[in-house]
């Protein structure tokens, strides 16, 4: 069957490679543009040209990308390099002898922070996340999950998680690394975001967020403050954080610098596209790849199965496609730059 694409996603030709590459889920591909700004990055610092005041463009740019990708405004956001760093400030903010609850099998850099901090009586529980809403109680402070699951592709319940943080005042924390970009997610709902922007966001890695509810902002401790979480960065290198930002800036993580120009053009270039039709397009082919396939779930972008010995892996790699495997199973993901011809490669391999 000749490849197809949704007119409305008619991107193949910013992507350098594309066509059998099916692992969004653990790196996303850089468009041209994103090569082209860290190209340029790289011969400005080589020819002495750069300077560390210049990425803060690259930075606003990205700020406000994310901000309309996620549906939050742009006080409501904070910059760092990796999931775990930024969720270690909801769980150095837990109060001693907290409950939190997280899902059974979830990343570890979204659970090992809340564990990090037994030591004050913070016990972290863990449930099924098929039944994670359930398990939500008066007693839970905090209930910190990732919307899709890196392992299975699995999708939360985000409706009834909310319904029961609102019952018992628990405080909502989600982990969206494998949901934006491909999946609307309206991060203005939950009380705390993160998202590294490496996968489907497809910006160099080394660039993530953290969403905080207005709310939400004072309760938390901006424990890795440093000089760029100041109201103005520039007059905060020196001495105590006389004025930290009065916007969730105050928990931002000091950038690492090259990583910057790349994800402004990574952002920009999806939120300039139709998420519907992004939705449309990824989920369409991962239908495809469940009919032929057998497997139940639809309406998913990531496909995963057991495969305890690699040898659906193995035989994936063999015909050439690149995916990935996580806890005992195999896993492919369909984003924009692929095909129905990614799909019927796949499925033949499996075949053989």
């Amino acid at each position: 069957m000749p490849a197809t694409a949704s007119p409305a996603l008619a991107v193949h030709d910013r992507f350098a490679a594309g066509a059998g590459y099916l692992a969004a889920c653990t790196q996303g591909l850089p468009t041209r543009e994103t090569v082209a700004a860290s190209r340029d990055d790289v011969e400005r610092w080589s020819s002495g040209a750069a300077s560390p005041a210049d990425y803060d463009e690259a930075i606003r740019r990205s700020r406000a990308a994310f901000a309309g990708l996620a549906g939050v405004g742009l006080d409501d956001i904070a910059i760092g390099s990796q999931v775990s760093v930024l969720a270690a400030v909801a769980a150095a903010s837990a109060p001693d002898g907290s409950v939190i609850l997280c899902a059974e099998g979830d990343f570890a850099s979204v659970v090992a922070p809340f564990h990090a901090h037994a030591h004050r009586g913070v016990r972290v529980r863990h449930a099924p996340l098929s039944g994670l809403a359930d398990a939500i109680d008066a007693d839970t402070w905090l209930v910190a999950f990732s919307v899709v699951q890196s392992a299975t592709g699995e999708h939360a319940d985000v409706e009834a998680v909310l319904a029961a943080c609102a019952r018992t005042g628990t405080l909502s924390f989600a982990d969206l690394t494998q949901a934006l970009g491909w999946l609307p997610v309206d991060a203005s709902r939950f009380d705390l975001t993160v998202t590294h922007a490496y996968k489907w966001l497809c910006a160099p890695r080394g660039s993530a967020f953290l969403t905080v509810r207005d709310g939400v902002r004072d309760t938390l401790l901006p424990v890795q403050a440093g000089w760029y979480a100041g109201e103005d960065p520039w007059a905060s290198c020196y001495g105590p954080l006389r004025a930290p930002a009065r916007s969730a800036r105050r928990f931002d993580v000091s950038p690492a610098w090259p990583v910057w120009p790349g994800t402004a053009a990574a952002l920009e270039f999806f939120a300039a596209l139709d998420p519907l039709a992004v939705l449309a397009h990824d989920t369409g082919l991962g239908d495809r790849f469940a009919e032929a396939t057998g497997l139940a779930a639809r309406g998913r972008a990531i496909h995963t199965w057991p495969d305890p010995d690699g040898a659906d892996l193995a035989a994936l790699t063999a015909a050439g496609l690149r995916a990935s495997g996580r806890a005992g199973r195999a896993r492919v993901a369909f984003h924009v730059w692929n095909t129905e011809d990614d799909v019927d490669r796949a499925v033949a391999a499996l075949a053989r």
